[in-house]
């Protein structure tokens, strides 16, 4: 491993998945925090929103099972990876072109497609840089920079929006950090060599039983997981109420789901650091809670800022922890061999989750049942989170060690 600075276990190959992370994300994160926006300006609402972040969640979970598959294939996992971050970065900055729903809803789906094939691939890939004791740490450096890019994305966003910039032109500037995080994947990363001993190609497709019983709980709790989407719709609703749609009322939301994001990297290596020294899967039962504490606030924000923003600062801090340990955990179950397949139907099982919870959202919002909205994805989540608090009673005979990476 070449080793750059800090810690022994951070070589190149991290730092050139943590790039990619990063300045993709900037690029994805200018256009979602700019989206809902845009969508006002030509005439679309909330269902237009949760209906696109549906159908595009749908194609995702496919993609990333696609992914998954072409990994567990082929030892030229860069090649793939990079190709899936460049049809992302072509399909978000094509969102800018599109005056139509029929058009939005093909480029968002284009750049979901591209986010879907290659997750698997680069989590793959990360697995292989480290050992099973530093998984944790390894995502949550990785989902660290993940919404780094994050608070970077929506605040030149706000900042390009305050500038008089089109919410339009924002999108398609987008363009630029895309390509970047295109290059820094292609050029730092590395494959990794299947090894001599590696189980048959037949032999590693049968995914473990535990791991089933963990996807179960993912699952359950991804079907109360909506976009995040929602958050900046929610402040807009909130904060710009009644003083029009002016560059400074518009550029709030934009600029509360920045500190949204701030939380989460700042929140995402502390969890995974407290998962690899104690019990991952305990430490995201514990994620999973507060996100039903969560959906929980945001059911009664409706006219209430404090609530909204209390709500938006838990939000960043269980998502972190179930991005960062939902990966930790899967990567710990399963072989080196299986990884790639097992990280693609990890990633499907959520996406089909978002996907439901996002449209029904959006319906309900747009038939003004707010707090239904909101409590349904709240039980839903309560039962992912009572499942993996059962799972974790039973964790030592369901979490054997497995191979080294």
């Amino acid at each position: 491993m070449t080793r750059w600075f800090g810690p022994t276990w951070l070589g190149r190959g991290i730092v050139g998945i943590v790039l990619a992370t990063f300045f993709s994300d900037v690029a994805h994160e200018m256009a979602t925090a700019t989206l809902p926006l845009y969508l006002q300006t030509i005439g679309f609402g909330a269902a237009a929103l949760g209906v696109m972040e549906g159908f595009a969640d749908l194609l995702f979970s496919l993609s990333k099972l696609v992914g998954g598959w072409v990994g567990h294939h082929t030892e030229h996992k860069r090649r793939w990876g990079s190709l899936g971050y460049l049809v992302t970065a072509l399909g978000t900055a094509s969102l800018a072109l599109m005056q139509t729903f029929t058009g939005l809803l093909a480029a968002r789906s284009i750049a979901w497609l591209g986010r879907g094939f290659r997750a698997p691939l680069r989590d793959c890939m990360l697995a292989d840089e480290v050992g099973p004791t530093h998984f944790g740490r390894a995502y949550g450096v990785e989902r660290a920079a993940d919404m780094l890019g994050a608070v970077a994305g929506p605040l030149l966003a706000a900042l390009l929006i305050a500038f008089g910039v089109g919410v339009s032109s924002i999108i398609l500037l987008t363009l630029v950090p895309a390509l970047v995080a295109v290059l820094s994947f292609f050029s730092l990363t590395r494959d990794r060599p299947v090894a001599d001993d590696a189980p048959t190609t037949s032999a590693s497709l049968r995914l473990p039983r535990r791991f089933w019983l963990y996807l179960t709980g993912v699952t359950l709790f991804g079907l109360g997981d909506f976009s995040r989407t929602f958050l900046i719709l929610l402040a807009a609703a909130t904060f710009a109420h009644g003083t029009g749609s002016t560059p400074s009322t518009l550029s709030v939301p934009v600029l509360l789901y920045a500190v949204h994001n701030a939380i989460s990297a700042a929140a995402a290596y502390p969890a995974g650091r407290l998962g690899d020294r104690g019990s991952k899967l305990r430490v995201l039962a514990g994620g999973y809670a507060l996100g039903v504490v969560t959906n929980i606030l945001l059911a009664f924000s409706s006219g209430a800022p404090a609530l909204l923003v209390l709500a938006i600062m838990c939000s960043g801090v269980y998502l972190a922890t179930e991005e960062t340990l939902e990966k930790a955990v899967a990567a710990e179950i399963l072989l080196r061999e299986q990884r790639s397949l097992g990280f693609g139907v990890l990633a499907a099982a959520n996406a089909v989750g978002d996907m439901a919870s996002s449209v029904t959202v959006g319906l309900l919002l747009s038939a003004g049942h707010t707090v239904l909205a909101f409590l349904l994805p709240a039980g839903m989540g309560l039962l992912g989170t009572l499942w993996m608090v059962h799972l974790g009673r039973s964790e030592a005979p369901m979490l054997e060690p497995a191979r080294s990476a």
